[in-house]
């Protein structure tokens, strides 16, 4: 499975889509990346005069890199040509350290701890342009295909 093929997998669209590229992918972990584009909705209110990247959307970024499409890959022998996962998010821990800003670069980096029974268990992180923590923590969600 290709890597675009993985993103086009996925069960979400523009604007809630926060996944622009897979830099690598293994049975282990996975590698992706996604611009904060200045005119997501969200900007308009948080916080006023000063936008930054709600944690929350970093938590979904994460999810939808790092836990999402290394699912995805991790079923790639039960999917069919036609086949969109469901995926239900169970649990996240999040510790976050910076702010992401307007037209800033992000890269999740997931590594797998569990996978079984369709339940996918990852250690993330996120990483700014300067290679700088931006957030870590745990992600758990269950797959359906």
């Amino acid at each position: 499975m290709i890597k675009e093929d993985i993103i086009k997998r996925l069960p979400y669209q523009k604007p809630f889509l926060f996944v622009d590229g897979i830099d690598a992918i293994s049975e282990n972990g996975i590698t992706g990346y996604y611009r904060f584009k200045e005119d997501e909705s969200f900007y308009e209110g948080h916080f006023k005069d000063h936008p930054i990247t709600p944690g929350v959307i970093l938590t979904e970024c994460m999810a939808q890199i790092g836990l999402v499409c290394l699912g995805v890959f991790l079923l790639k022998d039960e999917l069919s040509e036609a086949t969109k996962p469901q995926i239900a998010l169970t649990s996240h821990q999040m510790d976050f350290y910076l702010s992401v800003l307007p037209n800033e670069k992000v890269t999740v980096i997931s590594e797998k701890e569990v996978f079984r029974f369709k339940k996918l268990k990852c250690k993330v992180k996120m990483l700014n342009e300067k290679g700088e923590l931006v957030c870590r923590g745990t992600i758990s969600g269950m797959i359906k295909v």
